[in-house]
């Protein structure tokens, strides 16, 4: 059966919540101050209920891979969103799946009518930084807007 990539649902928000606090764990990424301690973790999809955000879930076989999404984060410059909660699964990665996903969500925002897409990541995500750079994002000096995420240490931004 062929991989699906469908909106969120709140049947999905267990099995998101594990595969993004199984990928800090793997990575020995800090939790405090990122994704992984956030409340909304836990709760994806009334998260992404908000006007302007959107969340993709990448499915196969009924089996959860992995998600991504934008948000309408609070701060974010006039026409950006930002790129969020994106994760797969350690086996789901390497299968070009997240290219995918992450053009996906692009997509989606263009046609929400987004001019920019902005992100926050770790050096600990190398593969995924490329991935960003190879997409069209290009590497910031500090963070934009308020995403609360005051660990990440990388911040990217792409036009659309």
């Amino acid at each position: 059966m062929p991989i699906t990539i469908r909106n969120i649902a709140t049947t999905d928000n267990a099995a998101l919540a594990r595969i993004i606090r199984d990928t800090f764990d793997e990575f020995d990424i800090p939790k405090v101050g990122t994704v992984y301690s956030d409340p909304e973790t836990d709760r994806l999809y009334d998260l992404f209920q908000v006007p302007g955000s959107a969340y993709f879930v990448a499915e196969e076989d009924g089996v959860i891979l992995g998600g991504c999404g934008l948000f309408p984060t609070a701060g974010l410059p006039e026409g950006c969103a930002e790129l969020v909660k994106y994760y797969l699964s350690g086996n789901a990665r390497g299968k070009g799946l997240g290219r995918t996903l992450m053009e996906h969500t692009c997509a989606a925002a263009k046609q929400q009518g987004y001019t920019q897409l902005y992100l926050e990541s770790f050096p600990d995500f190398a593969k995924a930084v490329t991935i960003y750079e190879k997409a069209g994002f290009r590497h910031l000096d500090k963070a934009l807007g308020n995403s609360g995420h005051f660990a990440c240490t990388i911040w990217m931004l792409k036009d659309l």
